[in-house]
């Protein structure tokens, strides 16, 4: 309510001061290239009156309280000449300007802009260039340069940016070192929920990248931003409607080499105006089929060993050995996935102070997945006797007995489904707004809803096991588990451990109001200033809602994996190689044909230790508001100067499972949570443009991060089998930061960059998954607040053209960047109770790099690219022994581009060209815990573009 009041009163300061003004006007234009697509980042002035702005992403800008007469505008974009177009305006009322820039104006001083129009460089460095803020601007033309299929794929090549891959796609988004849950990810400033169910992350491999207009990532927030951006905040804008009539198309196919699947994809933009230039409209929609799959092994690894004898105190003897693998497992993947995008957007201009647009995005992901695991874990402590192991002299224990499971992943046999497992998994985004000026005061707000969700219905499992020995290989970097007597380990043997089916449902739902007001305000005399204020509504809701069953055959014809239909899914060309065989499954048709719901042959038994504490229903309501100032001091030097306070309220409810004296599940009740907290963030930000190509920005900013859903939710589950207990935390505080930035930025005339600079981000109460052993010997596992961590680094990047170069080697340009990284944390507890004082804070990857070499005429282009991040520590265990890290990655690509005519391109992609895997490791770097390859991909396509 108290927003609502804010909202009106904003409203109402904004008209009043628009009505007060004198004998000026005002100007509004848009700036086009010649084929009637928006020029964003454009400079505006009227140097007289010291007068100036900068065209947004849309290409339109707005000066207010122009004195009446005659001027003359001067437009400056980089990479191109300076234009001047007389303009006269008129007292009380807005004149209106149209702006081409066009191909006559890229010659400078002998060096030729090659491309069609402006070009992606050029667009994206205009912007970053007239930015206030430290930022990094990406165009959609610029992400077509490389083989980049979603977003994740494209972000990934920004100066600090390193990505998380799921199926050797990139997923997470990590900025600056700081985990996924730390960044803030928005789509036209509105932040895009999460379907994940335990975190805030944002799906980043759901969206396709030909989608997108802009890529924005600030890297020091402005107080008209979400606060909730500790690491950095990453904008995506939609495509929007072109000055005429516009026509995109591209339809390509490949393959995958790691199975030799095909790949399909397609997509098409389409846009125009109206005549009378009222009203503007965008469809566009993408579309991608991949059929590939991963080959995997993992590993967990101990240093204790006990076994069926007993010291003097009646405890199971313990034996001293080497570091071995406990458990280890073959896995192999099939997986399918199906994106769909359809967007739509229109803008309608009902006089020229006043403009409405509707944006929407509908983003849909089939994930059809098949797994077949093969898992071995140690039989000890009282299952195995001193005669049932083996250990050599250095210590290394040899052999032992295992128990193994054979499970079959999949789900039912229908049209969606297909005997996979379905992931389906869906964000949708609808924004109305306006923007309009009354007199002098520039007003615009925006109303959104949003949703993601994903959901798993019907996902199955087939699992048989066995008991043998086997012998292991000691080798940590390559572990292996082989079969002593291969008899013993027969699949045909194996006996039914359980069938089961899940169903996992989770969605979350965003609604958000905001309202901007800005007018000219300035504290120095014959210099540029505003005041800009605001505020800003999400009410959030998230729920996970799963279920878990396990069906018990009534009959014995399901007792042993031989009496089913099995297959052989081993491969000899299995990229992790060849020793490790997956073996014989019940195959994935087999068990999606089962009839569950059969009472005759099944009897289904709930199972509700394996699925209520992970479901929950948070309700989580941010109201913020606030101010800044931008004021010029010279033409050389400016300010932005502000405060936003963000009040946040969470109300959460889970289950806690009762359990009675045996360990057996007794009940379930229900436990709420609380909590709320304000949260006041100044913020400044200099610019000082050292030559008028030259620039430096220092900023301190003040961000947070706010807990994942799942750890704030009151819940507390105890897990007899494996000895452990997982407790939520309502008392969580959010994760807040104080940040300094530094950077300086040269921008070549021919359009290009070289930049370099530093940063340092002291946080306080970050959260970590403490581990603890209680007196009964389980681990308990809560999430807790750290003390603090520090976290520093420098970055530089250059874009060049390498046109000072003679005859044909002009054509060559570069795209080279490096961010390094050093942390470390205060008030981490190890499983003893010990603070750690060797961690540094988890995500941060110590260096990152990009490098890229193309070659560009006006006929064709390749390019060869590098995308390099270093391990890091992804998650802390109990001890230095049991943290995981995840390792470094080099990816390598290549794209070519050959221009067919004017308006047709024949474009070829190689991705991940060295077979780079995702691997994590224990420890040390030599001990692996899982390596999953990918193998390469290969698409070949036409685009067709018609402005």
């Amino acid at each position: 309510m108290e927003l609502i009041k804010l909202i009106f009163a904003t409203l109402f300061v904004a008209v009043f001061m628009g009505s007060v003004h004198a004998q000026n006007g005002n100007i509004q234009g848009a700036i086009t290239d010649e084929n009637g697509i928006y020029v964003p980042g454009a400079t505006v002035l009227i140097e007289n009156l010291s007068q100036g702005v900068v065209s947004d992403n849309d290409g339109n800008f707005t000066m207010v309280s122009v004195p009446e007469g005659t001027h003359q505008l001067l437009i400056k974009y980089l990479g191109y000449a300076d234009i001047q177009k007389e303009i006269n305006v008129i007292a009380g009322r807005t004149t209106t300007v149209s702006i081409l820039l066009s191909s006559e104006s890229v010659e400078l001083d002998g060096v030729e802009v090659f491309g069609t129009g402006l070009g992606a460089q050029a667009r994206a460095l205009n912007v970053q260039k007239n930015k206030q803020n430290i930022t990094n601007v990406v165009s959609s033309e610029q992400v077509g340069k490389f083989p980049d299929a979603n977003i994740g794929d494209a972000v990934k090549r920004i100066p600090g940016i390193t990505m998380q891959v799921d199926q050797g796609e990139a997923r997470n988004i990590i900025v600056r070192g700081m985990a996924p849950q730390l960044n803030s990810v928005t789509l036209n400033g509105s932040r895009i929920p999460s379907a994940e169910g335990d975190n805030r992350n944002v799906q980043m491999d759901l969206i396709p990248s030909d989608m997108i207009q802009t890529i924005e990532v600030n890297k020091a927030v402005t107080p008209d931003m979400d606060g909730d951006a500790l690491g950095g905040s990453v904008n995506l804008v939609t495509r929007t409607s072109p000055k005429r009539f516009r026509l995109s198309a591209t339809a390509g196919s490949g393959i995958n080499t790691i199975n030799g699947k095909r790949i399909l994809n397609g997509s098409f933009i389409l846009g125009d105006r109206t005549k009378n230039d009222k009203l503007g409209w965008m469809v566009s929609a993408s579309f991608n089929d991949n059929d590939f799959g991963s080959d995997n092994y993992e590993a967990e690894w101990t240093d204790e060993f006990e076994y069926n004898a007993f010291d003097d105190e009646d405890n199971l003897e313990e034996i001293e050995v080497n570091p071995y693998a406990n458990v280890f497992e073959i896995r192999e993947y099939k997986v399918q996935r199906v994106r769909r995008s359809f967007s739509a957007n229109l803008d309608y201009k009902i006089d020229n102070d006043n403009t409405l647009y509707f944006k929407s995005i509908y983003n849909w992901r089939d994930d059809r997945e098949n797994r077949f695991r093969l898992e071995h874990e140690i039989l000890d402590g009282e299952d195995i006797g001193p005669n049932d192991f083996s250990i050599n002299s250095d210590g290394n224990l040899t052999s032992f007995p295992v128990e193994a499971k054979r499970q079959t992943k999949g789900g039912i046999d229908n049209n969606r489904n297909k005997n996979r497992r379905l992931e389906d998994q869906r964000m949708l985004n609808f924004s109305l707004g306006g923007e309009h000026l009354f007199g002098k005061v520039q007003l615009d707000w925006l109303a959104s809803y949003a949703k993601a969700s994903e959901e798993r219905l019907n996902e199955r499992y087939a699992e048989y096991e066995s008991e043998y020995r086997i012998n292991f290989n000691g080798n940590e970097r390559e572990p292996l588990y082989t079969p002593t007597n291969t008899v013993d380990a027969d699949f045909a043997s194996f006996e039914l451990d359980e069938f089961s089916e899940e169903n996992q449902y989770t969605d979350e739902e965003d609604v958000n109001l905001y309202v901007n007001a800005q007018l000219p305000m300035s504290f120095v005399e014959g210099e540029e200033g505003f005041l800009k204020f605001g505020a800003k509504t999400r009410i959030k809701s998230k729920k996970r809602d799963n279920d878990f069953t396990e069906y018990s055959p009534l009959g014995d014809e399901f007792d042993e994996l031989g009496m089913l239909p099995t297959k052989d899914y081993s491969d000899s060309d299995f990229l992790a190689g060849s020793q490790y065989a997956v073996g014989t499954f019940a195959t994935n048709e087999f068990l999606g044909g089962l009839d569950f719901q059969n009472s005759s042959i099944f009897e289904a038994e709930d199972v509700p230790d394996e699925y209520l504490t992970a479901n929950f229903d948070v309700k989580e309501s941010v109201y913020a508001g606030y101010g800044m100032i931008n004021q010029d001091f010279s033409n050389k030097f400016s300010v932005l100067l502000g405060l936003r306070l963000e009040h946040t309220i969470t109300e959460g409810e889970g289950n806690e499972l009762i359990y009675d004296e045996e360990g057996d599940y007794a009940g379930t009740s229900k436990i709420k949570g609380e909590t709320n907290y304000t949260n006041v963030m100044p913020g400044v930000h200099f610019k000082y443009n050292v030559a008028e190509n030259t620039v430096l920005r220092l900023a301190w900013t003040n961000t947070l991060a706010r807990p994942n859903y799942v750890d704030l939710v009151p819940y507390m589950e105890v897990n007899n089998e494996d000895e452990e207990i997982f407790i939520g935390n309502s008392d969580l505080d959010p994760t807040i930061s104080m940040n300094f930035d530094l950077m300086a930025e040269h921008y070549f005339r021919s359009v290009g960059i070289i930049s370099a600079g530093a940063f340092y981000k002291d946080i306080k109460d970050f959260i970590y998954i403490r581990q603890t052993e209680n007196a009964d010997g389980y681990e308990v596992y809560q999430p807790l607040n750290g003390k603090g961590a520090n976290v520093y680094g420098a970055e530089a990047s250059l874009q060049r053209r390498l046109d000072f170069l003679p005859g044909f080697a002009k054509n060559f340009s570069v795209y080279l960047n490096y961010t390094y990284l050093k942390s470390d944390t205060d008030g981490i507890f190890n499983e003893d109770g010990e603070e750690r004082t060797d961690l540094d804070l988890p995500n941060t990857a110590p260096q990152m790099f990009n490098a890229s070499l193309g070659y560009s005429s006006n006929k064709f282009s390749v390019r060869v690219s590098a995308n390099y991040s270093d391990a890091y520590i992804d998650e802390i265990g109990g001890n230095a022994f049991e943290d995981r890290y995840y390792d470094e990655q080099l990816f390598v690509d290549f794209n070519a581009n050959v221009a067919l005519s004017k308006n047709l391109s024949l474009y070829t992609n190689l991705t991940n060209i060295t077979n780079r895997p995702l691997r994590y490791y224990q420890g040390v770097k030599s001990r692996t815990m899982q390596v999953e390859y990918y193998g390469r991909r290969l698409n070949i396509g036409l685009k067709y573009d018609l402005f």
